[in-house]
């Protein structure tokens, strides 16, 4: 069951009515979706092993791909028959947008497969669940999150100078805080991993929320209010545009009243050095903090093993990363493969949300760098 409220979304509407609802939506939310790092570290549930015969199905779905002359990306669903894996895709379907919003599939065959290979079967599965979309205006489709400083550099958020992009940071060997990416589904695939560290970093947005609600509800109704945020050029483009600020809330509920969150605080960080975007609020601003000291109390920290995939809903987890290490000399590198997804089980979203997704409605083709825009090349 999605995590709801009582009552429809509340999308800044004045008087008594909005303030009645904003009062709803400050209450806990129940539900699956809202769970703690100690607990689901505790139940397998949430986890899968692909058994020999998917994988094997895997394999020849490629294979048989590879043979027709499908490139390794942009490729519908039709050309990558895995009926053996329905069962599996209704077992995402259901944890993703029903259970947890996170879930984790082991076993991919890294070690056998080449690395071109290994992209048109990730594509392959991944596009049997969603529709792949674009991850840069450049064209991104598949991206490939590794250190790309050529120093081993672990960059921060913080130092001199304007601030470094959320792309600029994930590319280097450092730490990554709580965020959400511009899509309905993350899916990131371990190709290979570095000597130390890079552990994956995983919190329920709605545990966050609750947490919030009980310690500092007025910090929660700030949250609940509009945040200014910038579309980043190395993501979406540096042509001119009208909306390359925009406001957005950080907790909304959809007309259903299920509840969303999309954050970055890098964005938000960034639409600050525009002069006349309007200045955060000491409550937002101590709103921030707090959101990410919970997220640090109640999250699931857990390495990624080479072959692993974790899908998470981007509505209901926020993702992160410790720093990590990788050796040149022993060319021991860390790779993840990553690819955003629309998915056709998706929740509706409020109005509003539209600047960033372009379609709010429920299994709508919508998020990404270029809204709306599906990846599947033939489209």
């Amino acid at each position: 069951m999605r995590c709801r409220s009582a009552s429809p979304a509340f999308s800044g509407g004045s008087g008594h009515k909005g303030e009645d609802m904003l009062d709803t939506m400050l209450q806990a939310i129940d539900g699956p979706a809202a769970w703690r790092g100690a607990d689901l570290a505790a139940d397998p549930s949430w986890r899968r092993t692909l058994t020999p015969g998917e994988v094997a199905a895997l394999e020849h779905a490629a294979a048989t791909a590879e043979a027709r002359g499908v490139g390794p990306t942009g490729f519908a669903a039709a050309e990558f028959a895995i009926l053996e894996l329905q069962p599996l895709l209704a077992w995402l379907t259901h944890q993703l947008e029903n259970g947890p919003g996170v879930a984790r599939v082991s076993g991919i065959p890294v070690d056998r497969v080449p690395r071109e290979q290994l992209r048109r079967l990730f594509w392959g599965l991944c596009v049997n669940l969603g529709t792949p979309m674009y991850q840069t205006a450049a064209g991104e489709i598949i991206g490939e999150v590794k250190d790309e400083t050529g120093t081993g550099a672990a960059l921060t958020y913080d130092g001199p100078g304007p601030l470094k992009s959320a792309r600029t940071i994930a590319r280097s060997t450092g730490a990554l805080r709580f965020h959400t990416d511009k899509t309905d589904i993350i899916c990131l695939l371990c190709a290979s991993n570095g000597i130390a560290g890079g552990l994956s970093k995983v919190v329920s947005s709605v545990t966050i929320h609750n947490e919030i609600a009980r310690r500092r509800p007025d910090l929660l109704r700030a949250l609940y209010g509009p945040y200014w945020r910038m579309r980043p050029f190395d993501e979406e483009g540096a042509g001119e545009r009208a909306d390359r600020t925009f406001p957005m809330p950080v907790f909304a509920r959809g007309p259903d009243g299920s509840f969303t969150s999309q954050y970055s605080r890098t964005y938000i960080s960034q639409a600050q050095e525009v002069p006349d975007v309007p200045r955060l609020s000491p409550a937002q601003s101590v709103a921030m903090v707090l959101l990410h000291a919970v997220g640090e109390e109640v999250c699931l920290e857990m390495p990624f093993e080479v072959g692993d995939i974790q899908f998470m809903n981007q509505h209901v987890t926020y993702h992160g990363r410790t720093s990590f290490t990788d050796d040149a000399a022993s060319d021991t590198h860390r790779l993840l493969l990553r690819i955003w997804l629309a998915a056709p089980f998706s929740r509706p979203l409020p109005e509003g949300h539209a600047v960033q997704w372009g379609d709010t409605r429920a299994g709508a083709l919508r998020g990404g760098a270029i809204a709306g825009k599906s990846a599947i090349l033939a489209q």
